[in-house]
């Protein structure tokens, strides 16, 4: 840590709030139990219909004979630039890998700013440039768009929201009710890194090492497994609320058990040592360039080996197993031969992440 700055946690941790207060709060926007309520009790009875009702990340719709995924992201992460990427290319790669976690293969994007009075038209170019290479690298076009600007004082600089389509491929059929006891679960490589890169830049922390955000899009990774079997059961890619929140969503949609390693989950020194330093548990920490797969056993094996071959899948690791023990849990046997429950986060640790 820097010698002079000093941490204050309330400035951006998310303290859990009142479950009845008739206000927003900062964590209704973190992925975890109080965006689940704020979905639940406020929008589903508003607009809920049967495609609402699955809660993945992207819709699947049929259109034309076409079956369609659709998905929308806004991105409001603070500072707009960090470590290993920007809001730019995390506004593309966010959605595109919505996308690729419903099995699609990502075609358009429409990006839509939401502008600040007074700010630096160097830092817009250099958020749209970056979102241009981005785009580039995912294999997508950014089609349409819309921009918007606010007085000074009503925003944060920039703010993106993000929406995309594309084509779901036959035979493949992806979403978190499909998980099944015995499915192996994989995680793509080390986690943590985006939530600690995006702090440690906005706290001032340092923490011997760089520590670089995995933002990157992941449309091809799963291209690349699919090709090994088009029945993977369930994609995730861990943002808000982390590996935690992801697979407590899985396991309350399929209505299993998730049972992990402590020691298999791949935390990187880096990241393990900034979270004791403040508190924070890495489960919960969002990522922006990895997945969660729930693979039928027989095919684990050969689904790994593809991963890892892969740019994007090299650090890939069975972390745990899909159960029938515990429905709607997840649990962690650690490395001391104890168990400890993994809940839903209330809201989350860090705020203003992506």
């Amino acid at each position: 840590m820097a010698d002079q700055t000093v941490v204050d946690p309330a400035n951006w941790s998310c303290p859990a709030p009142i479950r009845d207060q008739p206000v927003v709060v900062m964590g209704h926007g973190g992925g975890g139990a109080l965006s689940a309520e704020l979905i639940e009790q406020v929008f589903t009875p508003a607009y809920g219909n049967a495609l609402l009702a699955g809660m993945t990340d992207s819709a699947v719709l049929h259109l034309g004979g076409a079956r369609l995924a659709l998905s929308t992201d806004s991105y409001v992460v603070r500072p707009l630039f960090f470590p290993g990427g920007c809001l730019g290319d995390l506004a593309v790669n966010g959605t595109v890998n919505d996308l690729a976690m419903s099995g699609a293969r990502p075609a358009y994007l429409s990006a839509a700013f939401v502008l600040e009075e007074g700010v630096e038209l160097s830092v817009v170019e250099r958020v749209a440039r970056a979102m241009g290479a981005a785009a580039e690298t995912a294999g997508v076009t950014i089609a349409t768009g819309d921009t918007k600007v606010v007085e000074a004082g009503h925003g944060d600089g920039v703010y993106v929201t993000t929406a995309g389509v594309g084509l779901v491929p036959e035979r493949v059929d992806v979403r978190p009710q499909r998980a099944r006891p015995g499915d192996a679960v994989i995680v793509s490589g080390p986690i943590g890194l985006h939530g600690v890169a995006v702090l440690s830049v906005r706290e001032g922390l340092e923490f011997g090492v760089e520590i670089a955000s995995d933002t990157a899009p992941l449309a091809d990774l799963v291209a690349t497994m699919l090709d090994v079997t088009p029945d993977i059961h369930v994609l995730r890619d861990p943002t808000r609320g982390g590996l935690a929140a992801s697979l407590n969503e899985i396991a309350r949609a399929s209505g299993t058990g998730v049972r992990l390693s402590e020691r298999a989950i791949p935390v990187p020194d880096a990241v393990a040592n900034a979270c004791g330093f403040l508190g924070l548990d890495p489960l919960y920490v969002a990522n922006e360039g990895r997945l969660v797969a729930f693979v039928p056993p027989g095919d684990a094996e050969a689904v790994l080996a593809a991963m890892r071959a892969h740019p994007q899948g090299s650090g890939s690791v069975v972390v745990g197993e899909c159960v029938a023990e515990h429905p709607g849990m997840v649990v962690v046997a650690t490395g001391l031969g104890g168990t400890r429950v993994v809940d839903l986060p209330l809201g989350e640790q860090l705020p203003r992440i992506c």
